[in-house]
């Protein structure tokens, strides 16, 4: 077996990894959205905020088998590589994902990095590979989708009406992308609330957020063509921003919407803001974008507040992910 590395140039790999990822996704998550051309390029170029995966593919006699990628960043974490491992369903267990997954591993060690991580939906496959190669069980989420047309929009108008009273202090305000420069820092500082997601037993350390990662996240939103949408809170005494709810819609796939941070500054909790932001931002994509079908979303499993806001909002359950780590 062949492990090539290649960029997001070489259009001919681009199209067989949609390719292998399509036909990986039909046999193990279905109900997931295609992949697609742009998507794959965007990924392997800039990345979600500036920082693009390493992409591999595995060819046996000129036959795609396999792949693999390597994620990192510059900005936290150092220590931290996180790996994505394909193999397509006519050629598993053929010690191909082992393979790929070893290969992989080598090209981290190379760069110093000590510690790897990888995820997956969770089945006995996904358990009995990371197990088989000494990765443990740290983390596990849940994928949610909400139908917008399934919506109870009179109860949640009563919802967001009660939750008003215990937020008299904050304006909701509507941002589309890109944000001005000068408000980008303000946007950073808020944008670190997401670190107080749960990340269970994860070996990993707080994300950095500055003003250059905020406008590198929002120039890979525009690479994908997305159009973009954000509603913040804002701390009317003291003029801060108090918590964000960001949610993009696919220009090429025009019915599909991706919930992206939604966060609360810890000051700012108690006050209903993570429902009225949700609440705030489907009235938003009604008028600016009402042939949106769905949301997707992910939380940590323990994460029970916000899946309780999310539960309220319809969002069903989907898949759980399991992310499993070990030491280089």
């Amino acid at each position: 077996m062949d492990i090539t590395r290649f960029g997001p140039d070489d259009v001919a790999a681009l199209k067989e990894w949609v390719e292998l990822s399509d036909a990986v996704r039909l046999e193990d998550s279905p109900w997931e959205t295609e992949v697609t051309l742009l998507r794959t390029e965007a990924r392997f170029r800039v990345g979600w905020d500036g920082e693009p995966s390493t992409p591999y593919l595995a060819t046996v006699d000129g036959t795609v088998v396999g792949g693999g990628a390597i994620n990192t960043s510059e900005y936290d974490n150092l220590h931290l590589a996180w790996l994505g491992v394909l193999v397509h369903p006519d050629h598993r267990r053929q010690g191909y994902g082992s393979a790929i997954l070893a290969h992989l591993e080598d090209e981290v060690r190379r760069t110093g990095r000590t510690s790897v991580g990888m995820d997956g939906w969770e089945s006995d496959a996904t358990r009995g590979f990371a197990a088989k190669h000494g990765y443990e069980k740290k983390h596990q989420a849940i994928a949610r989708r909400q139908y917008l047309a399934d919506i109870d929009r009179a109860e949640l108008d009563k919802r967001y009406d009660e939750a008003l009273a215990a937020a008299t202090d904050y304006v909701l305000e509507r941002q589309q992308f890109p944000t001005p420069e000068a408000d980008l820092d303000d946007l950073a500082e808020m944008a670190s609330a997401i670190n107080d997601a749960p990340t269970d037993d994860l070996e990993i350390e707080d994300e950095v957020f500055n003003a250059q990662r905020m406008k590198a996240y929002e120039d890979a939103c525009a690479f994908r063509r997305e159009r973009a949408y954000r509603v913040v809170a804002r701390h009317v005494p003291s003029g801060k921003l108090a918590g964000q709810t960001v949610v993009v819609v696919e220009s090429e796939r025009p019915a599909y919407g991706d919930q992206h941070d939604t966060s609360v500054v810890r000051a700012h909790r108690g006050h209903r803001l993570g429902l009225l932001l949700k609440v705030e931002m489907l009235r938003w994509l009604a008028e600016a974008e009402p042939q949106v079908e769905h949301i997707e979303t992910f939380n940590a499993e323990s994460n029970d507040h916000m899946i309780g806001v999310n539960e309220v909002l319809g969002y069903r359950v989907m898949a759980r992910e399991l992310a499993f780590q070990k030491s280089l």
